[in-house]
């Protein structure tokens, strides 16, 4: 006769004296392991709007959409809950490891609409003062700045930036119209492709 082991005799006796572990949600709440991934949430004060966490997630639940048009142009991020696998991707592909950050929520049943299953921030956006193409949100520009330190002051464009957010020097106004890239443009926030020209230029 083959006798037990000692670890599922013990396993045996706990389960008689406390009995088997079941939650007994939803009658009472119940309280996830530490490690659990739940619904994410964005954050909008740690969040710099790079999509980062767009280009990795697998179930297509994150999205953005940018609008240059009007006075103050804008990317919009939104999240889908009920596409979300809660694979975390999000929150460790975010740079500033805080924009984005999974919860111990798991309990998003609901027979709202699905308007209630979704979350959605916004961003102004900078745009090129050549091209009016998108060049990054604002807070990533001045993340990415911060980051930088003094090394920043390499780059015309953060230069440009960080001087214009301490009101030490006017960013010249962005132009309804693409006119031709001139020398003294080196001078603006630009993006990489009407750089290059005014740099050819000079």
């Amino acid at each position: 006769m083959r006798y037990p082991k000692l670890r599922e005799l013990k396993e045996a006796i706990r389960a008689l004296i406390k009995g088997p572990y079941t939650a007994k949600f939803p009658y009472e709440p119940h309280v996830p392991a530490k490690a659990f991934r739940g619904r994410p949430y964005f954050y909008e004060k740690d969040c710099i709007g790079c999509a980062a966490c767009v280009e990795v997630c697998p179930a297509k639940c994150l999205s953005f959409e940018d609008k240059a048009e009007g006075a103050t142009p804008k990317r919009t991020l939104k999240i889908r809950l009920d596409m979300c696998i809660c694979c975390g991707q999000c929150q460790l592909n975010c740079p500033t490891e805080k924009g984005i950050i999974l919860s111990n929520e798991f309990d998003l049943a609901t027979t709202e609409k699905r308007d209630v299953l979704q979350q959605s921030i916004e961003k102004e956006l900078f745009l090129c003062g050549g091209c009016q193409e998108i060049i990054a949100p604002r807070d990533q520009i001045d993340w990415v700045a911060r980051k930088l330190g003094p090394l920043a002051f390499a780059n015309t464009s953060l230069m440009l930036y960080f001087f214009g957010e301490k009101s030490l020097a006017e960013i010249a106004p962005q132009p309804s119209k693409m006119p031709p890239v001139l020398r003294s443009d080196r001078f603006q926030i630009l993006c990489p492709r009407c750089r290059r020209q005014a740099v050819l230029k000079s």
